[in-house]
């Protein structure tokens, strides 16, 4: 963090005087309260300037760096640093970083912006990711204009560029996110620890997001009827006014219930607990008897750079899946490059096909409605993206009438 700006004594003029990135403030003779007062309401504009990084600096003079950084630091506080938003808009940002830097913030176009896309594509991601992260180059651009740190004609701009297309550009297609089966599901389960597979089952029987799951705290939970409902704060639609509630039928009580026993504003899903469950399943597994190995915990080579933090996150809640589906589903050893690639990515899935296959199962017992008020959806549409149709019922039907 850095240091507040302090009144000091400029010795060879003799007045007070203050630097604040770099630039040199005079206030009149050192000590006079004249001196002070003016020190004092720089200092006030400065700590409550709505962007420090680019206090005292003209917008002309403004790099693109300088612009990312303020940008940067509202999504921290606005997103929160441990969000997956935060983290999607620092990779948004990344090209810039790295192609022009140096340029000025004022002569930045749509010749610019397609660069930024081209550097994503040169990396062979989806053009749905592609677009994606243009959006939140946009979205920045837009949050710059609003604090008046960039003119408006730049936004207006790069609207002007529009977005990647199928059939119309050379980037490859994301496929389409399907349900899990519940057999390749089972098959990893053995290969996670207790915590994440119990998240899991959770996730799967309640149809309930990646990180709604990572959030729940005791608090949450309402248990004053038959069916639980856990009522979140914080989701994806909250933004928008909208309330929040995951139902919890007997078979996820059975499995939440354990976890319903710390504090009230703990979350229920630890890591630290999760490791610890780790290394006891090792020393148990040990053929070494304890007199004549390491202690648990004693033979490691060096200090984990990072600690395991009081919950989870998508990204790491996501990558203890695909560690245990790589256990699970043990690629041939003759298999290299491209086609070791293809091999992971079919027998791996991700936490959000969990939500996908409850919503498919949903619909075809009870119907598209029930399936969206489960999901949280706000109209059937999006939830038809979740819900894959029922071919069977189709394919009766048309045996019939056709």
């Amino acid at each position: 963090m850095a240091k507040t700006p302090s009144y000091r004594h400029h010795k060879g003029s003799g007045q007070a005087c203050t630097k604040i990135r770099g630039k040199t403030y005079y206030f009149g003779p050192y000590g006079t309260p004249e001196s002070k007062r003016k020190f004092r309401e720089l200092l006030a504009q400065y700590l409550l300037s709505e962007n420090p990084t680019t206090f005292g600096v003209e917008v002309t003079e403004l790099s693109m760096a300088e612009v990312c950084l303020s940008y940067a630091n509202h999504a921290k506080s606005y997103y929160g640093s441990d969000s997956p938003e935060h983290r999607n808009i620092l990779l948004a940002l990344r090209p810039i970083s790295q192609l022009i830097p140096r340029k000025l913030a004022k002569e930045f176009g749509p010749l610019d912006f397609k660069q930024i896309r081209q550097w994503w594509l040169n990396r062979d991601v989806s053009r749905q990711y592609a677009n994606k992260q243009m959006s939140r180059v946009v979205r920045a651009v837009k949050w710059l204009v609003s604090e008046g740190i960039l003119p408006p004609a730049i936004y207006q701009a790069i609207k002007c560029v529009s977005p990647l297309t199928k059939g119309h550009c050379k980037a490859r297609e994301a496929p389409p996110v399907a349900p899990v089966s519940d057999v390749k599901v089972n098959a990893t389960l053995p290969h996670l620890s207790r915590v994440v597979a119990d998240m899991v089952r959770i996730q799967r029987l309640t149809g309930c997001r990646p990180g709604e799951v990572c959030s729940i705290t005791p608090a949450m939970v309402d248990r004053s009827n038959t069916v639980w409902e856990i009522r979140l704060d914080h989701h994806k639609t909250a933004w928008r006014g909208k309330s929040r509630a995951i139902y919890v039928g007997p078979q996820a009580q059975a499995i939440l219930l354990p976890y319903l026993s710390r504090k009230s504003d703990a979350f229920c899903f630890d890591p630290r607990e999760a490791m610890q469950q780790k290394r006891l399943a090792k020393n148990a597994a040990r053929t070494t008897p304890l007199s004549c190995g390491n202690r648990p915990g004693t033979n490691r080579v060096s200090k984990p750079s990072r600690k395991a933090g009081n919950r989870y996150c998508t990204s790491s809640y996501g990558r203890a899946i695909i560690y245990a589906c790589r256990k699970a589903f043990p690629a041939p050893k003759d298999l290299k490059g491209e086609a070791l690639k293809a091999w992971h990515s079919e027998h791996q899935w991700a936490p959000n096909q969990l939500r996908h296959a409850m919503a498919t199962e949903v619909r075809k017992s009870d119907g598209l409605e029930a399936a969206s008020v489960l999901l949280g959806h706000s109209g059937l549409v999006i939830t038809q993206t979740y819900a894959e149709q029922d071919k069977a019922k189709a394919i009766e039907v048309i045996a019939r009438v056709g």
